[in-house]
C-alpha cells in the first residue's frame, strides 16, 4: 500500500495543532527501534522497577491500578513526521505516582527504561505535568502489545520516541543522560513544535 494512503496533510481547520512538517496519521503506525524479548510477561504479571533517587521498590500490576485512574485525549507527534489527533489513553497520571514516591531533593531527570535495550530521558519537571501518563489502556482497549502494552509512558509534548513502550523501570537521576536516540543523534528535548529532531537542530 503506498504511503500516501497512510497520512494526509493536516486539514485546514486543524492545521494549528500540527508541528511544522507534520502530516496526518490515517491509522496508528507502529515503529520500534528495539523491540522487547519475547515472550513479553502477562500483564497480571509486569512490575515497574522505581530506582535511582527515589529508592528501590518494585510496584506489581495491582498496586499500579491502585493508583489513581486518569482518562486523557491527546495529541501525539512522531519524528518521522506524523501526527495523530484526538487519542484516547487511560492509566496513572505521572504526577500522582511521583506523589506516592519518596524523591531525593537531588533529582533532577527521569530515566524511563523499557524491557529490553530502550530508554528515554525527560526533565523531572516534565513528570509533573497534567498531560503525561503511564497508559495501560488505549481507545477504551487493553493497550496492544504493539504500541507499547502493558504499559507504555505517553508525553505527548515531546516527540513520541519519549514515550517509552513496554515501560519496566523509572531510574531517577542527578542530571540529564541519552537514552537510546540521544545516544545516536537525536535532540535531547525533542520538542516538535520546535522541529528538535538532531542534536544539531
Amino acid at each position: 500500500m503506498s504511503r500516501r494512503k497512510h497520512f494526509a496533510d493536516p486539514p485546514p481547520e486543524l492545521a494549528a495543532r500540527f508541528p511544522p512538517r507534520q502530516r496526518l496519521a490515517l491509522g496508528f503506525p507502529t515503529l520500534t527501534a528495539a523491540p522487547p524479548p519475547e515472550p513479553l510477561p502477562a500483564r497480571e504479571d509486569w512490575t515497574l522497577r522505581i530506582f535511582g533517587l527515589a529508592g528501590d521498590q518494585t510496584l506489581t500490576w495491582a498496586e499500579l491500578l491502585a493508583l489513581p485512574q486518569s482518562t486523557l485525549t491527546l495529541d501525539i507527534h512522531c519524528v518521522t513526521h506524523w501526527s495523530k489527533l484526538d487519542t484516547v489513553w487511560q492509566g496513572i497520571r505521572t504526577r500522582d505516582l511521583l506523589d506516592a514516591l519518596d524523591i531525593a531533593p537531588g533529582a533532577t531527570h527521569v530515566m524511563a527504561h523499557a524491557l529490553g535495550d530502550y530508554s528515554a530521558a525527560l526533565p523531572l519537571a516534565d513528570w509533573r505535568r497534567d498531560d503525561l501518563l503511564l497508559a495501560h489502556t488505549y481507545a477504551g482497549e487493553p493497550l496492544a502489545e504493539k504500541h507499547g502494552g502493558p504499559l507504555r509512558l505517553v508525553a505527548p509534548h515531546r516527540y513520541f520516541w519519549k514515550s517509552v513502550k513496554w515501560l519496566e523501570g523509572l531510574e531517577f537521576m542527578d542530571r540529564d543522560r541519552p537514552g537510546y536516540w540521544e545516544a545516536r543523534g537525536y535532540h535531547h528535548r525533542g520538542d516538535p513544535w520546535q522541529s528538535e529532531r538532531w542534536e544539531s537542530d
